[in-house]
């Protein structure tokens, strides 16, 4: 048996699976996150510990006999976030997480400190960053700075928890803007710009490689018989990659859920930090990936849902239906940076703008303008994964918006890509973290057995009508952009 942890923003996932890769138990426990002040984005390590070991207890409870036969456990997490610890191991505040934005003046910082950032990590200085949370941390609050003995990512803390080892892998590590991502290792640079040395980081291993084994303590609470091996593991998206059996050059997939993402494995390493792409190391070794973020995707549907008093958002997505093609030609344009924008801009302070507004607009051009907002920004990501050199054929199509064929048709025409819809891929990073735990225990497993892609359910192709609609009103929405964002 084999278990994969996934960390996320909203809750924890648990997912255990037997050698065929037959889920045997699932079971999930809700997170809240803290908004203290304006740009904020905080959460309680210690939430997440109780909200890991509440999952896991309810698998015990359910499934003894399987937990008995575990052998191998796998972590995926939300990445980015800040867990700092002192020399006791003590938390000494609450996480700064992914979608934090407080630390927008300390980029241009740090890459006033490490002029050859871009060159180092293959990335921008973002907000989102670990490094930036770091610097903002030595000058907001230098005691608890001094304080600092270790700093570890969100899933690394539970692997602390699970195992009492530092560790963390390649792929999550490529988040923080401390590793010198061609080289697979910690850059003593970018450690020396904020502050930092080696002995602040944790040991880096592959996704695929022991991280650890699982504490004795633990093992006899949760009726564990032999040692279980804990691996490298991966973030969140690298797992949801290797859940969807994304690992060899042009495959892809896309995620709508609260941000989106825009994913192509890659075989080098291919940097295009000009316009905001995030290169990171794949869970895999020897192999990358390129990566465009949204920080907004369906929550704008959540968002305009609200604001509209619809039903709900499939009774939004219904109304958009009926309302027809006339909405490609007269609905205003949506720039859908809510909170705002990675790819391709890297403006944290770029906002939601509608234009176009009329005495006849109505819920349903609402409603389709943001769906169309969303889909010409993973446009942007697109082209910008292809000015890298990214090889996209087709693309799977995850997340909480992928259930909606309506989306995704208006995604695939918008991108002139092919998108498929394939089963399994709402536990994405949960069985990619299961997969990872598989590989770690067994080194003799073949990586293209084990990640083998779920089925495909439906195919969505481009549409050309839709396409030579959207095309143009893309156009239009760069330009919009360009124009009010000396505005923001």
């Amino acid at each position: 048996m084999y278990m994969g942890i996934d960390l996320g923003t909203s809750e924890v996932k648990v997912l255990l699976i037997d050698a065929q890769q037959r889920t045997v138990a699932s079971a999930h426990a809700p997170l809240a996150i803290s908004r203290p002040m304006p740009q904020w984005s905080e959460q309680d390590p210690a939430d997440w510990w109780l909200a890991t070991k509440t999952a896991i207890d309810t698998v015990v409870r359910e499934h003894p006999l399987a937990m008995a036969a575990l052998r191998g456990i796998g972590l995926s997490g939300q990445m980015h976030g800040t867990v700092l610890l002192d020399a006791s191991g003590r938390v000494l505040r609450p996480a700064i997480l992914w979608n934090d934005t407080r630390a927008g003046a300390e980029c241009a910082e740090l890459e006033r400190r490490a002029p050859d950032l871009r060159h180092i990590t293959g990335n921008l200085a973002m907000p989102g960053f670990s490094a930036p949370k770091l610097l903002w941390v030595a000058r907001h609050e230098p005691e608890l700075f001094a304080r600092i003995a270790t700093v570890l990512l969100p899933k690394d803390y539970l692997r602390y928890l699970l195992t009492g080892e530092l560790i963390s892998d390649m792929s999550d590590a490529s988040g923080t803007l401390w590793l010198d991502v061609a080289r697979r290792d910690w850059s003593d640079a970018m450690l020396e710009a904020c502050g930092l040395r080696r002995a602040h980081m944790p040991r880096l291993v592959e996704g695929t490689a022991p991280g650890g084994m699982l504490r004795a303590a633990l093992a006899r609470d949760w009726g564990i018989a032999a040692p279980v091996v804990v691996a490298g593991g991966a973030g969140d998206n690298a797992a949801s990659a290797v859940g969807m059996g994304v690992v060899a050059a042009g495959d892809s997939f896309i995620s709508l859920g609260t941000s989106g993402v825009f994913f192509a494995a890659s075989d080098a390493y291919r940097p295009n930090p000009a316009q905001g792409l995030h290169t990171f190391c794949h869970a895999l070794p020897g192999q990358w990936h390129q990566m465009g973020v949204m920080l907004s995707a369906a929550s704008c549907l959540r968002w305009v849902t609200a604001l509209t008093h619809a039903a709900d958002e499939a009774a939004l997505l219904d109304e958009v239906e009926k309302a027809g093609p006339a909405l490609r030609a007269t609905a205003p344009l949506f720039l859908p940076y809510l909170s705002g924008e990675r790819t391709p801009h890297n403006d944290a302070l770029a906002s939601g703008v509608w234009l176009g507004l009329r005495h006849d607009t109505d819920r349903a051009s609402l409603g389709y303008s943001v769906l169309e907002g969303v889909a010409f920004g993973l446009r942007d990501s697109y082209l910008a994964l292809r000015d890298a050199g990214g090889d996209v054929r087709t693309a799977a199509l995850v997340g909480g918006g992928s259930r909606s064929r309506y989306w995704a048709r208006l995604l695939a025409s918008a991108l002139d890509v092919p998108l498929t819809l394939n089963s399994g891929g709402q536990v994405g990073a949960a069985l990619g973290a299961a997969r990872l735990a598989m590989l770690a225990a067994d080194p003799g497993l073949d990586v293209a057995r084990v990640c083998v892609a779920p089925a495909v359910l439906e195919a969505i192709p481009p549409e050309p009508e839709w396409r030579a609609a959207l095309l143009p009103r893309h156009e239009r929405f760069r330009d919009l952009y360009r124009k009010v964002r000396p505005l923001f």
